[in-house]
Formats: C-alpha cells, sequence, structure tokens
C-alpha cells in the first residue's frame, strides 16, 4: 500500500517519469544482491551500478548546462560548433533518491547492508513518498529493517508526529512563504533595488531557505512517524553554529554525512597531508555545489564554503590567541554570540550566490550592501526612522507594511525561542507531561497561527524541489 500511494505522489508531477525511477530501482536491486552473491566482482557492480545512476542524474540534471558552456567557449574561440539544447524537464527529487540509491550499494558493497531481496521493499526504500522529493536522504540500515517490521498503532508517535508536521508547516507557510514575497522581488530583479533592501533580503533569504527545507524536512519526518517509521534528523539548529565546519555538522546533516561517508572519508579525510586535506575539502564543497543546481553561482557557493573551512583550520590558532590577549575568553557569552554572528554572516553572503540567477547578479547585490549600509547609517543620524525604514517597506514589487515586518519579527522569535527552549529544556518532550488545558492552547495556537498568517497561493513551492 504504501509503495502504490509512493507511486501515485510520484507520478502527479510527469507520469511517464516513474519509468525512470523504475529503472534505476531494477538496476540497483540486481546490483545489491549480485555484489553480495559474487564478491569478487563486486567493485566491478558497484561502479556499474553508480555510472547508471550518476549518468541518469548528468543527463536529466546537467546535459544542457554543459552544452551551454560549451556552445560559449566555441563562440569565444570562434569555433563553428554548437550543441543543441534538450527540452528537459528534470523529474522531481532526482537527486535525492539517485544519493539514496547509490548509498544501498555502497553499503552491500562494505558489508555493511545485506542485500534486499524483497523487490517491492527495496522499491519503497527508494520511493518512500514523505522523503522521496527533499530527503531526508537516508540509508538502508535504518529505512529498509523498519519496513519489514510490522508496525502496530502507536499513540506516542502519532502524537509527536503530527505535533513535528504541525510546526513543519508552521515555519513553510507562517514564514519562508511570508519572507518569499520580499525576497523573490528583490533577487529576481536585482538592479532595480540597492542598499538596505539587499541587504534585508539576503538576511530574510537566509531563514527563508531554512524555513522552508527544515519545515519540509519536519513534515516528511513527521507523516513518516505517524505511519510507524523514523526518519533521521535533518537540521539542528545551524544558525548557532559557532564556525562553518559545526554548521555542516548541523545543516542538511543526511547530506552532509553522505559527502562525508561516500567522498570525503574515502578521500582521505583529514587524515592525509594538510594540502590534500585542503584539496579533499575544495572536492567536496564544490561537487555539493554542483550536486544542488546546474549553474555557476551554485559551483560559487560551494566553493566558498569550502574557503571559509580552509580559512578556518589555518587561522585557528592565531583566532585563539587574538582572544585571548584581547579578554574574549573571560567573556564567554560574548564570545559565542560573536562567534555566531560571523558564521550567519558569513553563511548569508555564500546564500546570496545561491539564491541569485547569475554571478553577475550575485557579484552586484554583495557590491551593493557593502558600498551602501554607511551610507544609511548616516541617514539614520540626519533622517528621522521613517525615511531610513522607507525602501525597507516599500521599494519593492509587493508592497509589505509594518504588519507583514511585525508577524515576520514576532515568528522568527517563536522559531528562536521555541528552538533554544527545545534545546536547553526539551520542550517538546516536556510538553507532553504537561495538563491537557495547557497543551491543547499550545497547539490550537500553532494551527490557528498557521490559518491566520499561513500565506497560501497557488505558486508556492519547496525550495528543494527544484534539486
Amino acid at each position: 500500500m504504501l509503495l502504490m500511494a509512493s507511486c501515485i505522489f510520484y507520478m502527479y508531477f510527469i507520469p511517464k517519469y516513474i519509468l525512470i525511477l523504475f529503472l534505476t530501482i531494477i538496476i540497483d536491486y540486481v546490483a545489491g544482491i549480485y555484489i553480495e552473491k559474487y564478491p569478487t566482482y563486486g567493485k566491478k557492480l558497484l561502479v556499474l551500478s553508480i555510472v547508471s545512476n550518476v549518468g541518469i542524474l548528468m543527463f536529466f540534471k546537467y546535459f544542457n548546462f554543459f552544452a551551454t558552456n560549451i556552445n560559449e567557449l566555441a563562440d569565444k574561440l570562434n569555433w563553428n560548433y554548437s550543441m543543441d539544447l534538450l527540452a528537459i524537464i528534470l523529474p522531481i527529487g532526482l537527486s535525492f533518491h539517485t544519493f539514496q540509491a547509490m548509498s544501498y550499494t555502497i553499503e552491500v558493497y562494505r558489508g555493511n547492508q545485506k542485500a534486499e531481496k524483497h523487490f517491492g521493499i527495496y522499491a519503497l526504500y527508494v520511493m518512500y513518498y514523505p522523503q522521496l522529493v527533499a530527503g531526508p536522504i537516508e540509508r538502508p540500515q535504518n529505512v529498509l529493517k523498519q519496513f519489514h517490521e510490522k508496525h502496530k498503532f502507536n499513540y506516542e508517535m502519532f502524537r509527536h508526529g503530527l505535533l513535528l508536521m504541525l510546526w513543519g508547516f508552521f515555519k513553510k507557510l507562517v514564514i519562508a512563504d511570508r519572507l518569499a514575497y520580499y525576497v523573490n522581488p528583490v533577487f529576481d530583479q536585482s538592479g532595480e533595488y540597492e542598499g538596505i533592501s539587499i541587504l534585508m533580503a539576503a538576511v530574510f533569504f537566509s531563514f527563508q531557505i531554512f524555513c522552508d527545507f527544515s519545515g519540509y524536512s519536519d513534515i516528511a519526518i513527521g507523516a513518516s512517524e505517524i505511519m510507524g517509521s523514523r526518519l533521521m534528523k535533518n537540521f539542528d539548529r545551524p544558525y548557532s553554529a559557532r564556525s562553518i565546519a559545526e554548521f555542516w555538522t548541523r545543516w542538511h546533516i543526511s547530506l552532509s554525512t553522505w559527502f562525508k561517508d561516500y567522498l570525503y572519508i574515502p578521500l582521505g579525510g583529514n587524515r592525509v597531508s594538510k594540502i590534500k586535506w585542503y584539496r579533499n575539502l575544495v572536492i567536496v564543497f564544490l561537487i555539493s555545489g554542483f550536486w544542488h543546481g546546474a549553474s555557476w553561482t551554485f559551483i560559487v557557493w560551494g566553493g566558498l564554503h569550502a574557503c571559509y573551512q580552509i580559512i578556518g583550520i589555518v587561522t585557528k590558532k592565531w583566532r585563539e590567541v587574538i582572544s585571548i590577549k584581547i579578554g574574549l575568553t573571560h567573556f564567554p557569552l560574548v564570545h559565542k554570540f560573536m562567534q555566531i554572528i560571523i558564521v550567519f554572516l558569513l553563511v548569508t553572503i555564500a546564500w546570496v550566490f545561491f539564491r541569485a540567477n547569475t554571478l553577475e547578479k550575485g557579484v552586484y547585490m554583495l557590491k551593493e550592501c557593502v558600498v551602501a549600509v554607511p551610507q544609511y547609517f548616516n541617514q539614520i543620524t540626519s533622517n528621522d526612522t521613517f525615511d531610513f525604514m522607507r525602501p525597507l517597506f516599500f521599494n519593492m514589487e509587493y508592497k509589505m507594511v509594518y504588519v507583514d515586518f511585525l508577524i515576520i519579527l514576532l515568528s522568527l522569535g517563536i522559531l528562536q525561542g521555541g528552538q533554544y527552549l527545545n534545546f536547553k529544556y526539551k520542550l517538546k518532550t516536556k510538553l507532553y507531561t504537561l495538563p491537557m488545558a495547557i497543551r491543547w492552547p499550545v497547539y490550537f495556537t500553532l494551527i490557528f497561527s498557521i490559518l491566520f498568517f499561513g500565506m497560501f497561493h497557488s505558486d508556492a513551492e519547496f525550495i528543494y524541489f527544484q534539486f
């Protein structure tokens, strides 16, 4: 029944694309069985499986990217050559279920997972609809065994799953989709904006993409829990990280650990010379950026994070010495706050390229932020508050009013407060122990805040669906 539901769910987009999914499922299912049965040929079968998966991904996602760049290069070199572009629509969730399928054959080859003999169970592992289109990217050790178990109704899992879905819808509909009304016009027509408008759009996008993607993950994990299966945690307060390395242990955890286990460590990780260590970081983050999308903006985004990591490693001792000399270590809370703010700013700079339509627009937006912010600080001292805030509210396609801005601030406050309380006091667990007279008002407050303040419009979609 779950497999049928997953097929219907996937076919809702483009029905015939399910044949592509079935092709990869059959290849990897057979490969897994024969890798286990004939270990002598295991490496060749694994390579065949990976090439098949990556080949399909490359064709649908990257063919036009390479064709376009080859045509541009040929034009600059005055070669009489051009490749035709194909009218390809990217299959939804292709990057996610490709990586999930690859993890299965790799784990079977490594001997960490028995080959799945039940074709329906394996097909469900790849197609499980809650996390099919945007993760989390699961490992076979976690999910396959759960699909073999008989699940009886579990009230605790049912309740926790519903609450997690509710929290995910709050983040998506109330915060992310409301922020989109400000972010999208500024990024899509960046040449018409400047200064504080662009800076605020960049900061807002940092929260938009977090609430959008982590909101989806909460909904997927919660929906799965309702049906009796637990999926892995995908986010852990990433904007509380005190270093870029820590940020990547908290953001999109399923993808970060995938690259760590299947690319970074096989390359040698940090157990090699420093030069090779830096090389490994660059390779992983460039491929991570390219995985997100067929555009140079994503490659730059990945490259920036690689640079952040390398600079962080090189300057670690210097930063520790400076912190001691200026006395920051005597004020641990101030020191921690400064680290969090710096990491957030660095991540936001990288997000500008992630969201920008072209490299030129990304560079323009960063330049405007740097050049124009001091001018606005001067305006604060010379003009009244309303004139200073005017670009923020009115210099955009969608006329954001003060009420919307207050809703954003309040909802972001609830988000940060909720995350902190859950981290510090295990709020979700304690909530269940409170009397019904307290618990249910909390539930209904979330429900009605979604109904009254959520942004319900037909063109809204989860950002990571496009990957």
